[in-house]
Order: structure tokens, then C-alpha cells, then sequence
């Protein structure tokens, strides 16, 4: 997918709030190794860097967009790589996903795979958008099944691979997790009006459309943008922003 980081940040200040939560979950301790899938631009993977004092901090992305706003943030403990969560290899004392991890399919096998990369005694802390049954969220997906819509996506629609607390909770268990916990919260977004919302899934859940649609995302977009006003009329507005957290230690 190809990402903007200049739409992505219009709300960075909003997006940014689970990280400190999730950043909450994480033991605090020096000199580790320490992997951040999906780091963006690596604001916050800074902001991570800086938590661990003397550890070493590897950012990867897989968009050299976000990457080309990261890489001027590295230095002799922070890093920023090419490459995709699926290629992760090695051994890490924390494995860290803030807001990517609901790009990736099939979290039943996600989990295992990551949690085998884990070294004894690490972490992993991971936080994932939950919002894809939100109005905001279902209305593109089903504007997506309609024509002309539909046979340029070849039919295809945009679904989440993310799951409900107790099934994070349970895999983990399985796994022989110690220390788990899981949470899902709401944070508030209090936006202006349904064209704010508009910019805000512009940024993230609609990117996969706007890439597979072409020339007809204009007209997709302003679709969406009318159908969102009709159905949330209200100015200001409050767009609640549904998150899964969750972090474990293996022993």
C-alpha cells in the first residue's frame, strides 16, 4: 500500500494516545533488543528508544514514505529498516506493534510466529485499531460492494483480521504467556464535523481503496463523503476510536 505520511499526521496528536498506553505495558528495562513493526514515521519509535535507555531499537515499515520522514531520527541505538512484519527474523527481548499488526491476515498464526522470536523473559506489546464495525468503517466497506465500485476491486472488500479481547487473551495463555494483559478502549476523537472523519479514514482504512480504485476513488471518495454527512449530520461530533491492547511475557 502506499502510505502519506502528511495525511496520516493530520491527526497525530489523536493517534498517537494508545501508543503512551501501550508504552505503559511495557517493563522498562536497559540494554535490550527491541523490534518496532510498522514505525512510520518514527516519532514514536523515538519516543520508545528513549524509554529503554541503553537498548537497541530497530524500526521497520515497509512504506519508504514513512520511512524517508524516520531515518533522519536514527542514531547509534535507533534504527529504521525496509521490510514487512511476514520477513521478521532473529531474536528479540520486546517485540512492539503500535497500529499496524490489523494490516496483517490470519492473527492465529501471527502470534506463534512472533512469540517464537521472542527471547526468555521478553515482552510482547502490541496495540490494534478495533473499530472496523464503527459506522464510519462499515459504510466504505459497503459502499465498496456496490457498482462501479465492486468490479473495478474485482469484488474485493476490506476485512479485519483483528478479534476480540478474550481470543488475544487465550491465545497468549496457550502460548504459555505469563503477565497478560488485554484491554480494548475507546479513545474520543471530537471532530468537527463528518468531513473530519472523512480525513481521518482518508489516512488509514480507505488507503487500500484508494490504491485498487484508480480514477474512479475521486468519485468513491465524494460518495463516501456525502453518505457519512447524511447519516451523522452533527457538528461538532465525537468519533470514538476503538482499540485492542495487549502484551505478555514469555518465561
Amino acid at each position: 500500500m502506499v502510505w502519506d505520511p502528511t495525511q496520516y499526521d493530520k491527526f497525530e496528536r489523536e493517534r498517537a494516545a494508545p501508543f503512551f498506553d501501550l508504552l505503559d505495558l511495557v517493563e522498562k528495562r536497559k540494554g535490550i533488543s527491541v523490534v518496532d513493526l510498522g514505525c512510520g514515521t518514527g516519532k514514536l519509535t523515538q519516543i520508545l528508544s528513549d524509554a529503554l535507555p541503553e537498548s537497541q531499537v530497530t524500526g521497520i515499515d515497509n512504506s519508504e514514505a514513512m520511512l524517508e520522514k524516520a531515518r533522519p531520527l536514527a542514531g547509534d541505538r535507533l534504527r529504521f529498516e525496509h521490510g514487512t512484519v511476514e520477513e521478521l527474523s532473529g531474536s528479540w527481548h520486546l517485540i512492539f506493534s503500535n497500529a499496524a499488526l490489523h494490516w496483517i491476515p490470519d492473527h492465529a498464526a501471527l502470534l506463534p510466529k512472533l512469540w517464537s522470536m521472542i527471547q526468555p523473559g521478553g515482552q510482547l506489546a502490541v496495540q490494534v485499531p478495533s473499530n472496523h464495525n464503527h459506522m464510519a468503517h462499515r459504510m466504505i466497506f459497503d459502499l465498496g460492494k456496490t457498482e462501479p465500485y465492486a468490479t473495478k476491486l474485482s469484488h474485493w472488500t476490506r476485512v479485519s483480521p483483528v478479534q476480540d479481547i478474550d481470543w488475544y487473551g487465550n491465545v497468549l495463555f496457550k502460548l504459555g504467556a505469563k503477565n497478560i494483559r488485554v484491554s480494548e478502549r475507546i479513545y474520543p476523537g471530537f471532530m468537527e464535523d463528518s468531513d473530519a472523519v472523512v480525513e481521518w479514514n482518508k489516512g488509514t482504512v480507505m488507503v487500500p481503496y484508494k490504491e485498487k480504485l484508480g480514477d474512479l476513488w475521486p468519485q468513491f471518495l465524494e460518495a463516501y463523503r456525502q453518505k457519512l454527512k447524511q447519516a451523522w449530520p452533527d457538528s461538532p461530533l465525537m468519533y470514538g476510536y476503538r482499540r485492542t491492547l495487549f502484551a505478555a511475557q514469555k518465561p
